[in-house]
């Protein structure tokens, strides 16, 4: 008889599984959509308040930096401490500063809603790398690429949108997309019941685990973490490029209206969710090593050709880089998990956060480099960012002594 209440058990936990992969992906899908439309609306921001390239970045690295410096300290205590109920709670924070960004009237207001929208991102991303690896099954590739391809989705979503509102409808229109907050809101609470329930499994699974993968020393460990770093340096930088000035540098390049240059925008990010599916799954499959470095090294060729091509190539590269850096990031954050399984927390938030600041930091730079250069020159240096990958081939295959 318990044999049989034990299967059934088994199979209601596998229907949950599910349930909440899809609950967390979309509710990244509502996050990062809320957050993309900080970079969306520069444009409008640019040309309402007189701001130059500089400011744009100072507005990218506020929200950035809060972000970043933010998350490994919440993953750190909450792989001490797990806090449910934090997901709904951290939205809240984005929901603020997507009302003051709606009624911001100066510079720094501006900054102000954009250091609230990286605190809700902050607590959001940690903990929902953690319930999705908790509803992996075993499957940590898949579950992550899940999850992050809600975030990409996001991402996508954000400017296409603030080209057909936004843009027609001016700054204040921002307020109605306070309603993806309160949506995310009302998911993350449903999904804060079921990671109280498996709370106690959590803590159990976490004291079972040692703080290092076995076979591998602390310096190695130490590391490969640093290889890690220095690949997301050389992604996120180059995303960001893309991200923050692309719009930019259509409208400069080919005289293109900023509603075209934001769907031009949306065909890059949407190529970039459509990789954060494959990674992840492939890495499954064949191993995240290999994943990660096809997707760094991989992409060369294409950025090199980018700043040379004419209009139609232009967004035939954008969408193959997009495509295929995008891969990486799932297979990044796993391999780091693997690497440390008793902190996941503690590595999604770093390297999440690395992420966010590394973006910010970059965008940052590459605003100012863009004031006394060009646009054009940004990407002619960018360019070179993914010859980083090729440190990946001193990463220890992890699948391999697995196996072993």
């Amino acid at each position: 008889m318990s044999a049989v209440r034990l299967e059934e058990e088994r199979k209601v936990a596998e229907g949950t599984v599910f349930t909440i992969l899809a609950a967390i992906s979309f509710s990244h899908l509502l996050n990062d959509l809320v957050q993309s439309l900080l970079p969306a609306i520069y444009p409008i921001l640019k040309t309402s308040y007189h701001l130059d390239f500089a400011k744009i970045g100072l507005i990218t690295l506020t929200y950035q930096l809060t972000a970043s410096l933010l998350q490994p300290l919440i993953g750190l205590y909450t792989d001490r401490r797990p806090q449910p109920y934090s997901l709904p709670f951290g939205m809240v924070f984005t929901f603020v500063g997507l009302v003051l960004l709606s009624i911001a009237s100066s510079f720094t207001s501006i900054l102000i809603a954009a250091a609230c929208v990286g605190a809700g991102s902050a607590v959001f991303h940690p903990e929902s790398s953690r319930v999705a690896r908790l509803a992996s099954g075993g499957q940590h590739g898949l579950a992550q690429s899940v999850f992050q391809v809600g975030g990409n989705a996001g991402q996508a979503l954000g400017p296409l949108l603030a080209a057909f509102i936004i843009v027609s409808r001016g700054q204040r229109s921002i307020i109605w997309f306070t309603s993806a907050a309160i949506l995310a809101t009302v998911l993350l609470t449903r999904v804060s019941f079921w990671y109280k329930q498996r709370q106690t499994l959590t803590v159990k699974a976490r004291a079972s685990h040692t703080v290092i993968h076995e076979g591998l020393t602390s310096r190695k460990v130490a590391l490969s973490l640093t290889i890690l770093i220095s690949l997301m340096f050389s992604k996120f930088v180059y995303l960001s490029s893309l991200n923050s000035y692309y719009t930019f540098y259509l409208i400069s390049k080919f005289h293109m209206s900023v509603r075209d240059a934001e769907l031009h925008l949306f065909a890059f990010l949407a190529a970039a969710a459509a990789g954060t599916v494959i990674g992840g799954p492939i890495g499954d499959r064949i191993g995240r090593k290999y994943v990660i470095w096809c997707s760094i090294v991989g992409v060369l060729p294409f950025t090199l050709l980018l700043p040379y091509a004419n209009l139609f190539w232009t967004t035939v590269l954008s969408v193959v880089i997009g495509l295929i850096l995008a891969s990486a990031f799932s297979a990044i954050v796993v391999y780091a998990q693997e690497l440390m399984p008793g902190r996941v927390g503690m590595v999604s938030g770093l390297f999440f956060g690395f992420a966010f600041g590394m973006a910010g930091l970059g965008a940052a730079i590459l605003g100012k480099l863009a004031d006394s250069t060009s646009i054009t020159f940004v990407y002619q240096v960018c360019a070179f960012l993914p010859a980083i990958g090729l440190l990946t081939g001193f990463l220890p295959n992890l699948d391999a002594r697995r196996r072993a």
